[in-house]
């Protein structure tokens, strides 16, 4: 007897189950390890282990009643505007939309409360305070950007509209989320006047040991008739955004990591250090750069104020000036750069 041919039913099924075990890789190119896995580990749990709070410059993160003057003074105003929450977190308003990107605005980058890397600066704005959200897009499934503590206590989760890379979509409906977009690289999506696009990173994904890489990572793209803006997410520096430059440039504004980068051997493959952050911005074609992923939590060894002397530097030698240069503090709301040419042409 010969064996019965697999239907659609079974074809879509072992499709899903490939997928779901699948591994992503990163773009070619990429960095790759140089330092063995466990002796990483046990970098990372010594750090985490031994941390010690830093004391934090005055200045540095805004009292709260400034940073809800701060929002509310644009929103009244009808100024686009973007907001840095800490680390990786903004508070963004762009076409017409208010939208919330990687908000980790709980104490510990952890699956446990009480455990892991802890904030040492509070958040530009807690959950309690934050306006009613549009829009909520993840760049990965890392705790410092994932925070389940934070999406679980937003409101309104009906009516919030998730954007996140592939994989991802099961963790938000099972949070109650009811409109969620999975995207692959170079997908794109429009929420009436917003036009959002997903593109490479160079990261890695993981929440449990068992997990490794089995999401995507990725950076978004957030477009308007005014502003096109670029949020890189976690990433290493490689040839894929002179390629993302070229395809999607120029951008008024990139917002980039420069934080956890030391010891190289460790972190050169997951995140860019602050020259090769302001390399990515020249890449990329940006008239304006500001950094993040710094100044929040203790998560490398490198210490917690030397990303921005370090960024000041560099974007000073590759020509930008401090006005195109962005360091803002932990709850600080400026208005978004425009001008980029045929930001909607492009987006269509």
């Amino acid at each position: 007897m010969k064996p019965a041919r697999p239907t659609d039913f079974h074809k879509r099924a072992r499709a899903a189950l490939l997928a779901r075990f699948e591994q992503f890789k990163n773009p070619p190119g990429s960095p790759t390890r140089t330092r063995r896995r466990h002796r990483v580990l046990k970098f990372l749990w010594r750090q985490r282990l031994h941390a010690v709070r830093p004391i934090v410059p005055d200045g540095h993160v805004l009292p709260l009643d400034e940073a809800l003057k701060g929002v509310e003074t644009h929103r009244s105003a009808g100024v686009e505007s973007v907001t840095w929450l800490g680390h990786a977190a903004f508070l963004m308003r762009i076409g017409g939309k208010t939208v919330l990107i990687d908000p980790f605005l709980s104490d510990y980058a952890s699956p446990v409360h009480g455990v892991g890397p802890r904030r040492f600066t509070p958040p530009g704005l807690p959950v309690e305070h934050l306006p009613p959200i549009d829009v909520l897009i993840v760049s990965h499934n890392h705790y410092d950007h994932l925070d389940a503590r934070t999406i679980q206590a937003l409101p309104d989760k009906g009516r919030i509209q998730v954007i996140v890379p592939l994989g991802l979509r099961r963790f938000f409906k099972a949070r109650g989320f009811t409109h969620v977009t999975e995207m692959a690289w170079h997908d794109r999506t429009r929420i009436d006047g917003l036009n959002v696009t997903c593109v490479p990173a160079i990261h890695r994904s993981a929440r449990t040991l068992i997990d490794r890489n089995r999401t995507l990572w990725a950076g978004f793209i957030l477009e308007d008739r005014k502003s096109r803006i670029y949020f890189g997410g976690d990433t290493g520096y490689g040839a894929v955004f002179q390629e993302t430059g070229e395809r999607y440039g120029p951008f008024d504004l990139a917002l980039i990591g420069i934080g956890c980068y030391a010891p190289r051997a460790a972190m050169h493959m997951n995140h860019a250090d602050p020259e090769e952050a302001v390399q990515i911005a020249v890449d990329l074609k940006a008239r304006h750069v500001m950094a993040m992923h710094w100044g929040t939590i203790i998560m490398t060894e490198e210490p917690p104020f030397e990303p921005p002397r370090r960024f000041r530097i560099a974007a000073a030698g590759a020509g930008f000036s401090p006005e195109q240069a962005w360091l803002m503090r932990v709850g600080e709301t400026r208005a978004l750069p425009s001008g980029a040419i045929g930001a909607m042409q492009h987006a269509a």
